[in-house]
């Protein structure tokens, strides 16, 4: 802290959001923390570090926290949401954009009517005058931030075609005095089909920090993706997998996993998928929903209970 001159900001790091209004399991409140002072920062971390930090974006007990990040507070006059991602209903990019950014954006979204903005465009054309027309309009900017903000969403624009990102998210996008913006937070997502033709990001991708179930069923060619309820379900195709999920939330149950054992199981893959729902101990059902067009899958399933 004491490179800062004082005043920072304890970030716990975690591939989670809603840090900000998390609790962690002694008790504390809150994965992002101002300090003041050095024994402050200090205290804070050791409130921290070794807990499980749980969010509205995590299941079960939560994560546990290895590391933080300190970093210089930043006095701003306004906090700001700026973000690309994927529409996949409309099959294009979106900017989504709000003046009122921070750990409550999401609740922000949904008390304020219309403090979240959406600008669609095509992936052919990028980011254009025309888009950023509407973009100053639909937020108020004057012309010396949309300029500002202009340069930001090109360089965006450029870094979430080029990374194959599904979302590039900047929370908050401080304003400071002058119409000048700064980054003080960051989200970036990218599609998991790209490792190919991204070995370096996929080379920084932190294992330890994620759930082991999920990396062990991945290895065998599972998509498997733990939730917070108690009945399991071993299902062959995404879309039927989420109907199946659906369905059961429908019915008053609760999921305790998503599994997609995809269109090439074998019995050894198979057995696998059992034997990592088996291990959950909240599990007390196993629902098996099978199209039976897809491969030899009836006996497959039969042959792996």
């Amino acid at each position: 802290m004491g490179q800062y001159g004082g005043k920072c900001v304890i970030k716990s790091q975690i591939l989670k959001g809603g840090r900000g209004k998390g609790t962690f399991d002694n008790g504390f409140y809150g994965g992002v923390r101002i300090a003041e002072l050095p024994e402050e920062g200090e205290q804070i971390s050791s409130q921290m570090l070794g807990h499980r930090l749980k969010t509205k974006q995590t299941s079960g007990e939560g994560i546990l926290v290895e590391k933080v990040l300190v970093a210089e507070f930043e006095e701003c006059e306004e906090e700001w949401y700026l973000a690309i991602a994927l529409d996949r209903e409309r099959y294009s990019p979106v900017v989504l954009i709000s003046r009122s950014g921070g750990v409550d954006i999401e609740n922000t979204a949904k008390s304020e009517s219309g403090s979240l903005r959406s600008f669609h465009f095509d992936f052919a054309d990028g980011i254009t005058p025309d888009l950023l027309k509407r973009l100053r309009m639909g937020v108020g900017a004057n012309s010396a931030e949309a300029e500002k903000l202009g340069a930001i969403l090109t360089r965006l624009w450029d870094l979430f075609v080029s990374k194959d990102a599904t979302l590039l998210e900047i929370n908050p996008l401080a304003r400071t005095g002058e119409a000048n913006f700064k980054c003080l937070d960051a989200k970036f997502m990218i599609d998991d089909a790209s490792q190919r033709r991204q070995p370096e990001l996929f080379a920084q991708r932190d294992i330890q920090a994620e759930v082991p179930e999920e990396i062990e069923a991945q290895k065998h060619g599972l998509v498997y993706i733990k939730m917070e309820g108690n009945i399991g379900n071993v299902v062959n195709g995404a879309g039927l997998a989420m109907a199946t999920n659906d369905a059961i939330a429908h019915h008053g149950g609760a999921s305790a996993n998503f599994l997609d054992a995809g269109g090439q199981a074998t019995k050894n893959t198979m057995q696998k998928a059992f034997e990592i729902i088996l291990r959950d101990p909240r599990v007390k059902i196993i629902l098996v929903n099978i199209y039976g067009g897809k491969g030899e899958t009836l006996h497959l399933n039969a042959e792996s209970l």
